[in-house]
């Protein structure tokens, strides 16, 4: 594993201090989630992270590409069974992010104005309508035996957004100049174990949570199926009505009508 730093503090003891077996950091790499996959097919514990100074072959989910340049959260985290499923674990891994952007932001947590931090299904967080996180989680298997998930996690915390995107996508620094990397991930990591010892659907908590939240209900959709998005079900599946009636979506690429 690498031995670079993340503002200052060492991979060694950035591990001790979020309670991680190992932790990597890289000044380039192609991707930390495939980074993560060689890690998993090496043996490497679970809750292993590794984190990127740079990507240069990041992505979303659908091969989408996820611009990776210095100063944002570009990381990925190994999970291993048992584990509830990747599209649950996702939104759950969502609601983390919103709670950690919104404490970065200083917007407190029972905001009478309400949520700052909201979330567009299935991997999305944005802010003012504008993407800060992005989330992919990918699953191996032998056979039908899950062998380990890997979790990739982008934040645009001090990086430049490109020109073509500053409509679409904002960093945290922009609203927050004083945001660091380093205060994301502490409270990120030591969440993020946290949610592989959850059951396998969305508590009742969790999905009024996502719905007080949730920024695609209500609006019309023309992929992955064309309709108004209803909200979400305990499974994660998104819900859809077509004006024939309600259908469950469980995976895609949302794009609005």
């Amino acid at each position: 594993m690498a031995r670079l730093a993340i503002d200052d503090i060492p991979a060694a003891v950035l591990a001790r201090r979020w309670g991680v077996p190992q932790c990597g950091v890289f000044r380039t790499l192609p991707s930390s989630l495939d980074a993560i996959h060689d890690l998993g097919a090496q043996g490497a514990p679970g809750g292993t992270v590794v984190l990127a100074e740079e990507q240069t072959a990041g992505r979303g989910r659908d091969g989408r590409t996820w611009r990776s340049p210095p100063g944002g959260v570009w990381l990925g985290m190994l999970l291993r069974p048992p584990l509830p499923p990747a599209g649950v674990l996702s939104l759950r891994i969502g609601l983390v992010l919103a709670d950690v952007v919104e404490a970065i932001l200083g917007v407190p947590p029972s905001s009478l104005s309400g949520p700052r931090a909201r979330l567009k299904w299935p991997n999305d967080v944005l802010v003012d309508d504008r993407k800060v996180a992005g989330i992919l989680c990918e699953s191996r298997w032998q056979g039908e035996t899950l062998q380990w998930l890997g979790a990739g996690i982008g934040i645009n915390v001090a990086n430049e957004i490109p020109a073509d995107l500053t409509g679409r996508a904002v960093s945290l620094c922009e609203l927050r100049p004083t945001a660091r990397r380093i205060d994301v991930l502490d409270q990120l990591v030591p969440a993020l174990l946290r949610l592989t010892t959850h059951d396998a659907r969305l508590t009742e908590f969790e999905c009024a949570a996502f719905a007080q939240r949730d920024w695609l209900r209500g609006r019309h959709i023309r992929t992955p199926l064309a309709g108004r998005a209803s909200g979400i079900r305990p499974d994660g599946a998104l819900l859809v009505d077509t004006g024939a009636g309600t259908t469950m979506v469980r995976d895609g690429h949302v794009e609005l009508s």
